[in-house]
């Protein structure tokens, strides 16, 4: 268990060292340590002559200025105008240039002082055009790759938050796909209960009042608790056992109800399901209908939910159209959510259809 953690503070540095890079909240400190340590290269730097006093003072710091402003101009108008522009060939031009005229402007301050600096530092009174090259072309190449790399991660991060607010967007609309056709089936079933039983409609009104109330004021979240959805499926099946005489609906589970408050999933996970088992096990000729879900947990990391519910010869659905709209919503709703984290199996026989779906906690 120690190496996940490990792994997980060094993600941490590296996240910390990407925000300094290119985070506007660290702008400031970013570029105070380059511009220092641009001065300290070029002050101690062997290449560039010396001349004593404040002629070497004021020649460094010349060299310096325009060090300082051939990169920003490189970083902040033309990688901006004209590389990010995919205009490469014009920005390799006018860096050139640019280069070029940092290049004698240098070799100009140098020498303007070379006489003095002959005298006092003979050994590095000499800095040749291929040195300046060298150097010049490195620090472009640094700040360059800086800069580029700030604006891969931006737009990495702005893909990231598009995605997922895409993914959001096609949840929430998956989501109310499934709603309404819970809803519809609902209040189809209380106009047939009105004309046969006015008293057992009104019951039903209430519950369904019950939903409404959790789908509107429960439901809004991502995520909900397993004790809630457990209560949901329960008057979905007393509402059923009401409506149908014959439905046996035996909903359980051993998950202790401190854990049911605990573990958080998805709202309406299961009611597809449930609803599917509920339409295919109404048997024409009056027999006894059984519907048994069975939900529980596995090694504290997973939540396995099982329907499994009779079915007539005469209402079993053709193949490939079990669950119609409903089913596929909420195949694609896992997916989503899970990728391939889940598994779900649908099987049928002649008698029975079962569902098993395993989710990840």
């Amino acid at each position: 268990m120690v190496q996940p953690h490990y792994q997980y503070t060094e993600k941490q540095k590296n996240e910390q060292i990407i925000r300094l890079i290119i985070s506007k909240r660290f702008r400031v400190l970013r570029h105070a340590l380059f511009l220092v340590m641009l001065f300290i290269f070029v002050y101690t730097a062997k290449q560039i002559p010396k001349a004593p006093g404040i002629f070497n003072n004021g020649r460094l710091f010349l060299i310096y200025f325009w060090f300082v402003a051939m990169i920003y101009t490189n970083i902040y108008v033309l990688v901006p105008r004209f590389f990010f522009k995919a205009r490469y060939f014009l920005y390799l031009l006018l860096l050139t240039i640019m280069v070029v005229t940092t290049l004698l402007a240098i070799s100009y301050i140098a020498n303007t002082y070379m006489e003095a600096a002959q005298r006092y530092y003979p050994e590095n009174s000499d800095m040749s055009i291929g040195t300046g090259i060298i150097i010049t072309i490195s620090i472009i190449f640094m700040t360059t790759t800086i800069k580029l790399f700030g604006r891969w991660t931006q737009d990495r991060e702005t893909i990231t938050e598009l995605s997922n607010l895409t993914l959001q967007m096609e949840l929430s609309e998956l989501r109310n796909q499934i709603n309404p056709h819970f809803l519809f089936n609902m209040l189809n079933n209380v106009k047939a209960l009105i004309r046969i039983d006015p008293a057992k409609a009104s019951t039903v009104i209430l519950k369904l009042s019950d939903f409404l109330r959790y789908q509107l004021y429960e439901n809004g979240d991502n995520k909900t608790t397993l004790s809630s959805e457990l209560h949901f499926l329960s008057n979905l099946s007393e509402l059923e056992k009401l409506r149908r005489d014959h439905l046996n609906i035996d909903l359980q589970t051993d998950i202790p109800l401190k854990a049911q408050n605990s573990i958080q999933l998805p709202p309406n996970l299961f009611t597809t399901f449930i609803e599917n088992a509920i339409k295919y096990s109404a048997d024409i000729q009056g027999r006894p209908e059984r519907i048994t879900i069975h939900i529980t947990q596995k090694d504290q990391e997973q939540l396995h939910f099982i329907c499994l519910n009779t079915h007539d010869l005469g209402n079993m659905p053709s193949r490939g159209k079990y669950g119609g709209l409903g089913l596929a919503n909420i195949k694609r709703r896992l997916s989503l959510l899970y990728q391939d984290r889940h598994t779900l199996q649908i099987t049928s026989t002649a008698t029975e259809f079962l569902v098993d779906l395993t989710i990840p906690l």
